[in-house]
C-alpha cells in the first residue's frame, strides 16, 4: 500500500542556555516552515525546582512529561500535514533531564511511563545539536534574564551538558548535525547564521525526503567489497547512482570547490581540537591525555568533515575517471620504493629530484 509522503521535520537540541528557541524560530523564518516550541514556562514547578532541586524534582519532571507528550503527540503530525516544520526539543530529552534528576523508585516509575509515551512520538528526519562550553552557556543565560535562572547551579549545568554529549554520542533514530556554538553568534553576524542554514539545507537536498536512493546497506555492501577486496571502487559506484538518483551537479571544478569547503570545516574542528588540547595542556594535563580528552569531545564532529571530504575525493575520481583505489595503491608502491628522511617523512633530494622530472 503507498503511503502519503509527508514534509520534513527538524528538532533542535542541546543544554540550557545554547540557543535552540532562537534558531528554531530564524530557521522557521528563512524556510517559511511551522513553528514547535516548548511550552517549559508553563509549568508551575519549574522555579521551586531551582530553588530546591531534589524537593521538587519528580512533580517538574512528570509535568515536562506530560505536557511534552501532549504538545508532541498532537501538534507535530497536524503541523507536518501543512508543511515542513521546525522545533526546538526532542521529546526524547525529557528522559535525559529525568536521568539527572530523579533517583530510586520515582527513577523506576518515570522509565516505564516514558517508555511507553515515547512509542507514540513522530521521529524529526534531523536533529540539530547545538553545543558549548559551560562558561558559554552561564554567559547566554545570564543575558536573558530569565527570573527563575538567575541563581543557575554552573554545576548543574555542566552535569547537563555533559548529560547531552553522552547522549548525543550514542545512536539515534534520526541523523545528527552537530553545530559547535561557541565561536557563532547567529544573531549579530548574518555569516554564522548562514553557516548553518548551509549545512541544513545540504541535508534537505540529501536527506530522506528526497527521491530514494538505490539500496546502500552499509554493512553488507561494506563485507562484500572487502571480501573483493574493492571497497573503494563499490563506493565510487554508489556516489555515480547517487549523482543520478538526486540529479547533483557532477561539474568536475564545482565538486573540487566543493571539496575545498569541506576542508576548510575539517581544518576549523582541528582548530577547535588544538585549542581544547591546549587548554587541557596549560590546566596541567598530560599532553597525551589532553589530546585523548579533547578527541573525546570532538571525534563525532571530526568523523562527519571527514566522511564529506572522501565523499567528495570519490566524486572527482568519478568525473576525472579515475579508478581511485588503483591509482592510491599505485602510489603507494611508487612511495615504497622511495627514500625517506628518517622520523621527518620528508623525501630525500634524489627523489625530489625524481619528482621533478616526471
Amino acid at each position: 500500500m503507498q503511503t502519503t509522503k509527508r514534509f520534513w521535520y527538524i528538532a533542535i537540541e542541546g543544554a540550557i542556555g545554547v540557543g535552540k528557541t532562537t534558531l528554531a524560530r530564524m530557521l522557521r523564518d528563512h524556510f517559511s516552515t511551522g513553528l514547535l516550541l516548548e511550552a517549559f514556562e508553563e509549568n508551575p514547578f519549574l522555579p521551586k525546582f531551582y530553588e530546591s532541586r531534589p524537593q521538587y524534582a519528580f512533580q517538574t519532571q512528570m509535568f515536562f512529561l506530560l505536557s511534552r507528550f501532549r504538545q508532541q503527540s498532537r501538534e507535530v503530525l497536524r503541523l507536518l500535514s501543512q508543511g515542513p516544520l521546525v522545533s526546538d526539543y526532542l521529546f526524547a530529552k525529557d528522559r535525559l533531564f529525568a536521568q539527572l534528576n530523579l533517583a530510586g523508585d520515582e527513577w523506576e516509575m518515570y522509565q516505564q511511563i516514558q517508555q511507553a509515551l515515547a512509542e507514540r512520538i513522530p521521529t524529526p528526519d534531523l536533529i540539530i545539536y547545538l553545543q558549548a562550553d559551560t562558561e558559554t552557556l552561564m554567559s547566554r543565560i545570564s543575558q536573558r534574564d530569565r527570573t527563575y535562572e538567575r541563581d543557575m547551579d554552573r554545576d548543574y549545568l555542566e552535569s547537563l551538558r555533559q548529560s547531552y554529549e553522552r547522549f548525543f554520542s550514542t545512536p539515534q533514530p534520526a541523523p545528527i548535525l552537530n553545530v559547535d556554538t561557541d565561536p557563532l553568534n547567529i544573531v549579530t553576524r548574518q555569516s554564522d547564521f548562514q553557516f548553518i542554514v548551509d549545512k541544513v539545507r545540504r541535508f534537505l537536498q540529501e536527506g530522506p525526503f528526497q527521491q530514494q536512493l538505490p539500496q546502500f546497506e552499509t554493512d553488507t555492501l561494506r563485507q562484500a567489497a572487502l571480501a573483493e577486496g574493492r571497497p573503494l571502487a563499490d563506493y565510487q559506484r554508489f556516489h555515480e547512482e547517487m549523482d543520478k538518483a538526486k540529479g547533483f551537479s557532477t561539474d568536475i571544478y564545482f565538486n573540487y570547490l566543493c571539496l575545498s569547503e569541506e576542508m576548510g570545516e575539517l581544518g576549523h574542528e582541528i582548530a577547535r581540537l588544538w585549542q581544547e588540547q591546549n587548554t587541557l595542556s596549560s590546566q596541567g594535563h598530560p599532553a597525551f591525555q589532553s589530546l585523548q580528552t579533547a578527541l573525546a569531545q570532538r571525534r563525532r564532529s571530526i568523523a562527519g568533515e571527514l566522511a564529506d571530504c572522501m565523499a567528495y575525493l570519490l566524486k572527482l575520481a568519478n568525473y576525472a575517471d579515475v579508478d581511485l583505489e588503483a591509482a592510491y595503491l599505485a602510489k603507494m608502491h611508487t612511495n615504497r620504493q622511495r627514500t625517506w628522511h628518517e622520523n621527518t617523512g620528508s623525501l630525500s633530494e634524489s627523489d625530489l629530484s625524481t619528482r621533478s622530472n616526471s
